[in-house]
């Protein structure tokens, strides 16, 4: 068995405040998960830190594009330099964010080394781009159309390797919102599975046919947002919304994908333990990962 690296990425960097003059509590999820024992349980390596930029949104204003921008091409390829040393080493990496930013520099990173695939957990497509919508600011809500090429050229297609994930290669789990943005990600060949679909089908199976789908690839990576879960089990996330997975569900998905010898890691992100202050959430969604892994 492969050991297990714990890399944090504490980075709020891809999100719009929650109130004026406050700042996204996500950066805190990798302590909260850590204060839950979950080095020790999973017998990791500590591959410590990766301390991002400041949190700054003062002088943006709508039509500047995203937020945080010059800040955020800073830190992919930091983030980048990091975990190409871990997944190197051989290493299965466990990224602790941060919001769902934190997933350019893991991408960029696999994207130096060739073609992989990215499993996409979320509640969200997270498809917004300046082709579809208005209103591109927060890049944790653009995230699958900038690591498919689709966004500012200085965080989207960092040394020109845009994109980091081919449209084939990334599939969607677990989304809600069956908006437009739905359509365009199914005509551009991209796999989508809903939460009802994930349901009917069964959980392991899904993952089972994820493995097999990516199969082509040099590898692939996991993104585990935690809005993918319903809110009835997990109210701590950024944009929790009715009718996501719970936990046993999340955990038969995941462990298929996790125990293929071609993943590369899983990054987790969008857990706010501001929103957790007795910690409960936290505690569940560690023990989730602990049994997702095998552990």
């Amino acid at each position: 068995m492969r050991k297990t690296t714990v890399l944090d990425a504490p980075s709020n960097l891809g999100l719009r405040p929650p109130a004026p003059g406050l700042v996204p509590g996500c950066y805190k999820l990798a302590g909260a998960l850590r204060d839950q024992g979950l080095l020790g349980r999973l017998g990791a390596r500590d591959g410590g830190v990766v301390v991002p930029p400041r949190y700054d949104v003062r002088d943006w204003k709508p039509g500047d594009g995203v937020l945080n921008a010059d800040a955020l091409a800073a830190y992919t390829r930091t983030l980048a330099d990091r975990v190409d040393r871990v997944v190197g080493s051989g290493d299965f990496l466990l990224l602790l964010g941060g919001d769902c930013s934190i997933l350019f520099g893991a991408a960029l990173a696999l994207r130096r080394r060739g073609r992989y695939g990215l499993a996409y957990l979320d509640g969200s497509i997270d498809f917004r781009h300046t082709g579809n919508s208005d209103n591109v600011g927060a890049s944790a809500g653009e995230t699958t159309a900038i690591v498919t090429g689709r966004g500012q050229p200085e965080i989207a297609d960092v040394d020109g390797l845009a994109p980091y994930f081919r449209e084939p290669d990334l599939v969607v789990l677990g989304v809600r919102d069956y908006d437009d943005e739905l359509a365009e990600v199914r005509a551009l060949g991209m796999p989508v599975w809903t939460t009802p679909d994930i349901v009917a089908e069964g959980p392991a199976v899904v993952g089972r046919r994820v493995v097999e789908r990516l199969a082509g690839c040099d590898g692939f990576l996991v993104h585990l947002d935690a809005d993918v879960l319903d809110p009835a089990v997990m109210p701590a996330a950024d944009a929790p919304d009715p009718g996501g997975l719970d936990y046993p569900q999340l955990v038969a998905l995941l462990r298929p994908l996790l125990a293929d010898p071609a993943c590369a890691g899983m990054l987790v992100t969008i857990y706010d333990p501001d929103l957790d202050p007795d910690g409960r959430h936290a505690a569940a969604l560690t023990e989730a990962i602990v049994a997702a892994m095998g552990r």
